[in-house]
């Protein structure tokens, strides 16, 4: 009987023990204890041996390095549900079967593939660049239906931050020899959900139409198709509420809340509606404007000038903030590097009134500790670093430091410009940190439009704003027109060794057709060397020579007027010039404030065949109308320019370099329509042509404002009064020189279309003279693409 009972005991040991956790189960794990085995418990037995079944790529000792059990160690249970736990954790397998066999643990594993190649199908809207980053699957990696899954929900998310979310993502995995798979991201991008409606609740100073036009976020329209205003963006509509707040701070209401910006996804999930909740609260007005000042040799009255606010005007919440601003700025200049300004508000609500006092004060003393640049992957440091107003151990400049931003972003090397600071090597120490946003400087452009000037054109370059990230602009560009072509090349360093100096250089070759104004073609090619630099922050010179050959020729059969003949030929120009700038802008691009000012003087006669002294001064000042009119897009523009020519040494005066007046200077007449002409008859031969003069004066009035319709067309309008006066000292036979002004007055409008700006000009001569050439109608187009 116990010889039976021995044989038993000895055939249950033989059968293997499988532990497979409960949590193993999605992992396809297929273990279990079988019903005869009984459990093995600590203190049965001792394991001898590990064995690995099923690796291919991973080595047996990696494996069992992952096993709780050891050889040497008594069974337990617990440790082999444990161990197979542990070895589904890493990722490295689909399947995994643990048991013991005799006093040996056996470990059968089937491994997860490995990923030969990911790629994307459908995606139209977003590129496979984009996408690759996004996800984890790298080929030669591990394959796992998790790490898919994942990469799935990024691809997703980043298709509704886009406006599409209706987008599909279907992983796709194709299993190949040697147990590889390719991983293909099936994508269906479906239509963009568009913003069908914008609510505003709440609001009752101003209209629903005005808000929609404060907001970023648009309805979508038709005529929005290279826009994505209008796709529902969630961070889109936080910029929304704070923009909402702003303009309403901006009108007197100092209590405004926007307490929600909602959105409703359409059942079809082909749109949203948005809905912004606002509480105005009560309207103010500035009752008392005070200022006090604890800095030394500073007086109140030195920085009151500063504030635009008066008592009596609407409380503005961005003039308070302009004010402060502009109070620390000027404290710094007159040498207080650490003032700090702070408004104190205090309401009246029974009244509607506020009460401002600004508080000048000695704030922290903080020193740059060094300054950190990120983000430049191509562009060097130094070309960002010399744009900054403050230097390592310098005080630091809040002024100084949102100057040096708006110089960084000036450069136009960089989709975003970031400045923030964080704590130095000591508490009176801050780190700036300047992180950058990289964007494509190079560019091939072909072109073609038309223009009243040059006619019908087509232009071809080759430019690269910031070569090898060095900020050397250098440029070739062709240009055939019906009436002027030229080729050009040219290159500048802003910045030549690291100085505040800018150097550069152009080789032209220019052809322009004046038959229709003058009865002559020209023809001039050369080269011309610049160099230039900065005074301070607003004032700056540039010097250029040019050597240049200028051919007259092809004069028209029927000009016989003597002093459009006895120019014919070819003379060689050696010029000297230079520029001196003082610009108060606050954007050369597109100015809305501020005032420039230059002066330029041009000495021909070092060499070559002309010999003259020629002036040349012009300015503009921008007055903005937003206080007025509400809107920063209202801006006056008043120009003026003059210029003098003198020749000396007896040299010839040339209609090369003369001045001529008509067209974009004197808008309602034609290019050199305006001054002294030829109308002498010669043989029964009566000429008009355009001689040009020495001395020119123009003034322009023009007032810019918002048409009634989307701003995402880009349309602006603009009404003008044109005035100037062209005319030659020596008159001549049958010359008619007139030195009176000339007006022009009319209305315009600019498109910044898709296509590249369009601007269109009404004007009417309203004082001119009977030999004048008029033009009414000015039409300009070109294109880059």
């Amino acid at each position: 009987m116990n010889a039976t009972r021995a044989l038993l005991l000895a055939a249950t040991c033989l059968v293997p023990v499988l532990v497979t956790p409960a949590s193993a189960q999605p992992q396809r794990g297929r273990t279990g204890t079988p019903a005869a085995a009984p459990r093995q418990g600590a203190g049965q037995g001792t394991v001898s041996g590990i064995d690995v079944v099923g690796n291919q790529r991973i080595e047996a000792d990696t494996i069992r390095s992952y096993m709780l059990l050891q050889p040497g160690d008594r069974f337990d249970s617990e440790q082999l549900d444990r161990s197979l736990r542990t070895l589904f954790a890493t990722g490295l397998f689909r399947d995994v079967q643990v048991g013991r066999q005799g006093d040996r643990i056996v470990v059968r594993v089937q491994e997860n593939p490995i990923v030969n190649r990911v790629a994307f199908e459908g995606n139209r809207k977003i590129s496979d660049d984009q996408l690759q980053p996004l996800v984890s699957i790298r080929p030669r990696a591990v394959f796992t239906p998790q790490a898919a899954q994942t990469d799935r929900e990024k691809i997703l998310e980043l298709y509704a931050r886009r406006g599409r979310f209706a987008a599909t993502v279907e992983p796709k995995v194709i299993e190949l020899p040697q147990n590889r798979v390719d991983v293909v991201f099936e994508i269906k991008e479906n239509e963009t959900a568009l913003i069908g409606r914008i609510n505003f609740v709440g609001n009752e100073a101003f209209s629903d139409s005005r808000l929609k036009e404060i907001v970023a976020s648009r309805e979508a329209a038709w005529y929005r198709p290279f826009s994505s205003s209008d796709s529902y963006d969630p961070d889109r509509l936080n910029f929304d509420r704070e923009l909402l707040r702003r303009y309403y701070l901006r009108h007197g209401y100092a209590d405004v809340q926007v307490t929600a910006a909602t959105a409703e996804l359409a059942p079809d999930r082909s749109g949203f509606f948005v809905t912004y909740t606002i509480n105005e609260g009560k309207r103010y007005r500035v009752s008392k404007i005070d200022l006090t000042s604890e800095l030394r040799n500073i007086k109140p009255e030195q920085l009151r000038p500063e504030i635009s606010l008066s008592p009596g005007d609407w409380y503005d919440g961005e003039a308070v903030e302009n004010a402060v601003q502009a109070i620390q700025d000027r404290a710094n200049e007159l040498g207080a590097p650490f003032a700090e300004a702070q408004p104190r508000i205090q309401r009246d609500r029974e009244k509607g009134t506020v009460e401002i006092t600004f508080d000048v004060r000695e704030g922290e003393r903080l020193y740059v500790d060094r300054i950190d640049i990120t983000g430049n992957t191509r562009t060097q440091d130094r070309v960002i670093r010399r744009e900054f107003r403050v230097a390592e151990g310098d005080p630091f400049n809040a002024a100084q430091i949102r100057r040096s931003r708006q110089r960084v972003r000036d450069l136009g090397y960089f989709n975003d410009v970031n400045i923030t600071t964080s704590p130095g090597s000591a508490p009176d120490r801050v780190i700036v940190n300047a992180a950058v946003s990289e964007k494509a400087t190079g560019e091939i452009s072909l072109g073609g439009g038309y223009s009243t000037d040059a006619g019908a054109l087509a232009d071809i370059g080759l430019r690269e704003r910031n070569l090898l990230g060095t900020g050397i602009d250098a440029r070739i560009n062709g240009t055939i027109a019906q009436r002027r072509s030229s080729i050009d090349a040219s290159v500048t360093d802003p910045s030549f060794l690291d100085r505040n100096l800018a150097v550069g250089a152009d080789i032209f070759y220019v052809t322009r057709d004046l038959r229709d104004y003058s009865g002559y073609e020209e023809r001039r090619y050369g080269f011309a060397l610049r160099a230039g630099y900065e005074f301070n922050e607003f004032l700056r010179q540039s010097w250029t020579y040019t050597l240049s050959q200028r051919n007259i020729f092809d004069i028209s059969s029927d000009v016989t007027s003597k002093y459009i003949l006895e120019q014919k030929g070819k003379t060689l120009l050696s010029q000297v010039g230079q520029t001196l700038t003082w610009d108060k802008r606050d954007s050369r691009l597109d100015p809305s404030r501020g005032y420039v000012l230059r002066f330029g003087t041009d000495f021909a006669g070092i060499g070559g065949d002309a010999k003259y002294v020629r002036w040349r001064g012009d300015g503009a000042v921008y007055v903005p109308f937003e206080k007025l009119l509400g809107d920063p897009k209202y801006v006056l523009a008043i120009s003026g320019s003059v210029g003098y020519l003198q020749t000396w040494g007896g040299g010839k005066d040339l209609i090369v370099d003369r001045f001529f007046l008509g067209g974009e200077n004197l808008r309602g007449f034609e290019v050199a329509g305006v001054g002294p002409r030829d109308r002498s008859i010669v043989s029964g031969v009566q000429n008009d042509e355009s001689l040009g003069g020495r001395f020119l004066w123009t003034q322009s009035t023009e007032f810019r404002f918002p048409l009634p319709i989307p701003d995402e067309l880009g349309i602006t309008g603009r009404t003008f009064v044109d005035v100037g006066a062209l005319s030659q000292s020596d008159k001549g036979d049958g010359v008619l020189s007139d030195s009176s002004p000339r007006v022009g007055a009319g209305a315009g409008i600019s498109w910044a279309s898709p296509f590249g700006l369009i601007n269109l000009d009404f004007a009417a001569p309203v004082v001119k003279k009977s030999y004048d050439q008029t033009q009414v109608f000015r039409f300009g187009f070109g294109t880059r693409f």
